[in-house]
């Protein structure tokens, strides 16, 4: 993209942690970015701290109780504010947009993302489930409109810079990274007692909710695991696991001549989020730099997949295909809510979500309200399935 004029962004969920982190990267480079337009869900307070710094045209929130309660804090000098999924896909499809940072977290996500990428966006893909519940409709509406996705997850911006100039053909395997989460050394009887509280405490990132209990699960390893596959065009047998409890490696590629490439870094997502939003030149993104004497060793292990039955709940939802992954996130998303509810244990997590895939029957999808029907049906077979466990 030419660098004469500032490139005009849409950050849809500006109050998340990669939302926060976005506008952090975005306001080093005043000279490169416009912020046109932000969306948040219910954290008005944040958003209208953000809309006064920054100045958006359009803000977009859940509702019309949020809608009122930001005009509120805005006193009268606000942009126009919208509401609901129709004005979410209206900012993300704004003729002057260039990039569209996608940091909605869970499957609200979707339609925002599908529509900038039918309207031939750059999209900055923080949302893991636009590709997990429609990946093979997602990219192949992305190479039909001419879309750049560029993935802002660590592990898939790590893969996507090893990939940069190689040949896919001579790729033998790629490597996702896991930190293994809060619980990697506890045994199954001791994560029975989890709690909610102890399961937000992440060793390494600094993440929201729904996804700090992903990385708990190592159900998030799982999702990157059909991301991955959408993305780089590989089957789950060519994606692997390994955890590295350091953080500092973020994902390898493993060519056919034994190389291996490595993208590594201090924890810190503003540095991916600096990749989409340059690529493909490097900005200053505000991190600190590795020091690698400092740093010490990096250690490696294989994932313990009886107590972590998620990553084979993942990997076997993708090799089934159609709308099974998406079945896969909808059951997450309600186990993940109730958990943190305190109507499930953590152990129950991936048991609802194994209990509401054999239920469901598995079809091909050609639509995204197919998509959508699905994870709907699914979201009420989790609801009645909790009463059983």
């Amino acid at each position: 993209m030419a660098a004469s004029r500032k490139q005009k962004v849409v950050v849809l969920g500006s109050t998340g942690s990669i939302g926060v982190n976005t506008l952090d990267v975005i306001a080093r480079h005043p000279d490169r970015f416009e912020v046109i337009a932000l969306t948040a869900y219910r954290n008005v307070e944040l958003l209208a701290e953000q809309t006064k710094r920054i100045a958006p045209k359009q803000v977009v929130v859940a509702d019309r109780e949020a809608r009122e309660r930001l005009a509120s804090l805005l006193k009268g000098s606000s942009p126009e504010i919208g509401t609901g999924v129709e004005d979410l896909m209206r900012a993300a499809t704004l003729k002057e947009v260039d990039i569209v940072v996608s940091a909605i977290v869970g499957a609200a996500g979707l339609v925002p993302t599908l529509a900038a990428v039918q309207e031939g966006k750059r999209v900055a893909l923080a949302n893991k489930e636009t590709l997990v519940m429609a990946g093979r409709l997602v990219m192949e509406k992305a190479k039909e409109h001419g879309a750049e996705i560029i993935p802002v997850d660590s592990e898939h911006s790590a893969i996507y810079q090893c990939l940069a100039g190689e040949d896919p053909g001579k790729v033998r395997r790629l490597v996702l990274t896991a930190s293994g989460g809060p619980f990697r050394e506890m045994t199954r009887n001791e994560m029975e007692r989890v709690r909610p509280e102890n399961a937000l405490q992440h060793p390494r990132w600094e993440m929201g909710q729904k996804i700090t209990i992903d990385s708990a699960t190592l159900m998030n390893k799982g999702l990157e695991v059909i991301e991955a596959r959408w993305l780089f065009d590989l089957p789950v047998e060519q994606i692997d696991i390994v955890v590295h409890p350091e953080s500092i490696v973020h994902s390898m590629v493993e060519f056919r001549d034994g190389s291996v490439l490595a993208q590594m870094g201090l924890p810190d997502m503003r540095v991916p989020i600096a990749y989409a939003l340059g690529y493909p030149e490097r900005l200053e993104s505000g991190v600190e730099f590795l020091n690698v004497i400092e740093q010490g060793p990096l250690t490696f292990e294989q994932p313990d997949r009886e107590r972590f039955p998620a990553i084979a709940l993942a990997e076997d939802a993708l090799r089934q295909g159609g709308l099974m992954p998406a079945v896969l996130n909808a059951a997450n998303e309600v186990a993940v809510s109730s958990f943190l509810q305190g109507r499930i244990g953590f152990l129950q997590i991936p048991r609802l979500i194994r209990a509401v895939m054999e239920k469901s029957r598995n079809r091909n999808y050609e639509t995204i309200e197919e998509v959508l029907r699905t994870d709907l049906e699914t979201r009420k077979t989790a609801r009645e399935e909790i009463g059983r466990l």
